[in-house]
């Protein structure tokens, strides 16, 4: 039985893999930003465990680690989470810009750095969920390109570093899906939304879990899922 560790599981992406890997009986180790969103995240998925940890506060995350008992197996560790905050270069505040690389860049690599032991032990796979922005920069995107391009440097260097140890690595670019983050992305622009305009997360789901599922002898590194209508 796979255990995999998951950020960014109460909605969107994250949630609807978390349900996939739950529904067939793998272990999940869910990741939180404080207690009581791990409560809630326990009783959305019965049997699960829970990891706290303020990813906007990347520097502490090893202290927070260093008093919770972290999964001694890891089969996957599953990088969802995200933030967004558009607007001009010339308004973006430096808060902003630090707020995005740290959720968005920096603790995936703080967490890819404390779970790579057991990692490598299984042979596992990291999976970095970016964004099409991880690949070109728009008007307004420039914090948040720039913490996902800096997401597919992080991938891409590790999937070399760590190739000999046998321990995957793919990258998945969705183009715009339908979530509480789009709703978001919405506001900031002033438009209107509507979810059946963009990609619904079971579909991003299904890309990420066939990567997982792929026989050892074959890597996705980079997939790219954009909106069919």
């Amino acid at each position: 039985m796979a255990t995999h560790v998951i950020t960014g599981a109460g909605s969107g992406i994250g949630a609807a893999v978390a349900r996939r890997l739950h529904a067939r009986g793998d272990d999940l180790v869910l990741h939180a930003r404080d207690a009581g969103r791990a409560k809630e995240l326990a009783a959305q998925f019965p049997g699960a465990g829970t990891l706290v940890g303020d990813l906007s506060d990347p520097d502490k995350l090893s202290w927070a680690f260093g008093h919770q008992s972290l999964p001694s197996q890891v089969d996957s560790l599953l990088h969802i989470a995200g933030v967004v905050d558009l607007g001009p270069v010339g308004e973006l505040t430096p808060k902003a810009w630090r707020h995005q690389l740290n959720v968005n860049l920096i603790a995936p690599a703080e967490l890819t750095r404390h779970f790579l032991p057991q990692l490598r032990l299984a042979q596992g796979h990291v999976v970095f969920v970016n964004s099409g922005a991880g690949l070109s920069a728009s008007p307004e995107w420039s914090a948040y390109a720039a913490s996902k391009h800096g997401l597919k440097a992080l991938a891409d260097s590790l999937r070399q570093e760590e190739h000999a140890n046998g321990v995957r690595v793919t990258s998945v670019y969705p183009g715009r899906t339908a979530s509480a983050m789009q709703v978001k992305v919405h506001q900031q622009q002033g438009q209107e939304y509507d979810a059946s305009r963009w990609i619904d997360p079971e579909s991003v789901a299904t890309t990420i879990v066939m990567a997982l599922d792929l026989p050892r002898d074959a890597e996705v590194n980079d997939l790219t899922v954009r909106p069919g209508r």
